[in-house]
């Protein structure tokens, strides 16, 4: 016998075979089909009771999911958002996205637990089973879709059970406010004059963030960087993130020959100059210093500022030159602030104008 003829022998009949698994329709089927087992019905399909206590449960956590809403509204509304607790084990946390981000992941679970509680004991579990049939609809099927989807909306029990409807129209009434809210803080008012104002203002002396001690004139050389923070910033305070973020600044020493502009020598101190550590382009702090140029140069996209000349941009995507801040040294010889910084801090935004 030919390979040929052996592999064709091996092949499942095509004619109509009615032997143990084979269907009798011309084709082969290597699976039997196993049937169903029995329907067994629920206790809620059976014991009334059993069906009032699981639609008070849905009832429950649609109600949970409504509340739990008008918390993370609540929480926006009136959480600072430099506020933090203590939360064991992890320690100190923001307050305001600890509350927003249980409250709102509350109602989302609630909202689709009292949707698969509903279904697994209240909505109909009959089995059907629909043989394939082709991909595209026939009218026929249009409207065995449409009497399906009308028989189990009867099934759900929604129209008769008004306590879930109520309950889940509430639920479902309330999430999308969770979105409204959260857009809210893109409006305008929302930041208010806080990305105008720092922690500098007039005699706040210079402290050192390395050695955490009051600069001196003297402590600044020619060709040096050194990286200050207003007096009175700690760094166990809780919003020192958000107010070092804006006060940081950078001290160089030029010879007063060599700056170009009028202004920075009116502000600067015996040559001393402070500007905003905080990149005008995507607000990453500045860290590279080229003395014979008298060069900064933010690491993140290479913008590059001129200090001897206001700290212009000469090279990179940064829109505006960095803030000067004014200084002076007061009657302990030690180098302060004569002010705020006159134009806001880090990158553009849409207030500035």
């Amino acid at each position: 016998m030919s390979s040929q003829e052996h592999s064709e022998a091996a092949l499942p009949s095509e004619r109509g075979d009615t032997r143990e698994g084979t269907v009798a329709t011309g084709r082969s089927d290597p699976f039997a089909n196993p049937g169903l087992p029995p329907h067994e019905p629920r206790v809620q399909d059976v014991d009334e009771r059993a069906a009032k206590r699981s639609e008070r449960v849905v009832a429950f956590l649609f109600t949970v999911s409504m509340l739990a809403t008008i918390a993370f509204i609540v929480a926006y509304v009136t959480i600072p958002v430099d506020r933090s607790v203590y939360l064991f084990p992890i320690g100190r946390v923001s307050a305001a996205n600890i509350t927003l981000g249980t409250s709102l992941g509350v109602a989302l679970f609630c909202l689709g637990a009292a949707a698969v509680h509903w279904a697994r004991t209240l909505m109909s579990d009959v089995e059907l089973v629909q043989e394939r049939h082709p991909v595209e609809s026939a009218p026929e099927i249009r409207t065995k879709v449409l009497a399906d989807f009308q028989e189990g909306a009867a099934e759900s029990g929604l129209g008769r059970r008004t306590l879930i409807r109520k309950t889940m129209l509430g639920a479902l009434t309330l999430i999308p406010l969770s979105g409204l809210v959260l857009l809210g803080g893109l409006s305008k008012a929302a930041p208010g004059t806080k990305l105008r104002t720092t922690a500098w203002s007039r005699g706040k002396v210079l402290i050192n963030q390395n050695t955490l001690q009051p600069l001196r004139p003297e402590d600044i050389e020619v060709g040096s960087l050194s990286f200050a923070m207003p007096q009175g910033m700690k760094e166990e305070d809780d919003d020192f993130q958000n107010q070092i973020a804006k006060a940081a600044v950078m001290i160089v020493r030029l010879r007063p020959e060599d700056i170009k502009d009028k202004k920075e020598l009116d502000w600067s101190a015996d040559g001393i100059v402070a500007y905003s550590r905080i990149c005008t382009h995507v607000g990453c702090p500045i860290t590279l210093y080229e003395q014979q140029t008298h060069h900064v140069m933010c690491p993140c996209h290479q913008s590059t500022f001129d200090l001897s000349d206001g700290a212009r941009v000469v090279f990179g995507p940064a829109g505006h030159a960095l803030p000067q801040l004014r200084i002076g040294i007061n009657k302990d010889g030690h180098l302060e602030a004569l002010g705020d910084f006159a134009a806001p801090v880090g990158p553009s935004f849409w207030e500035r104008g």
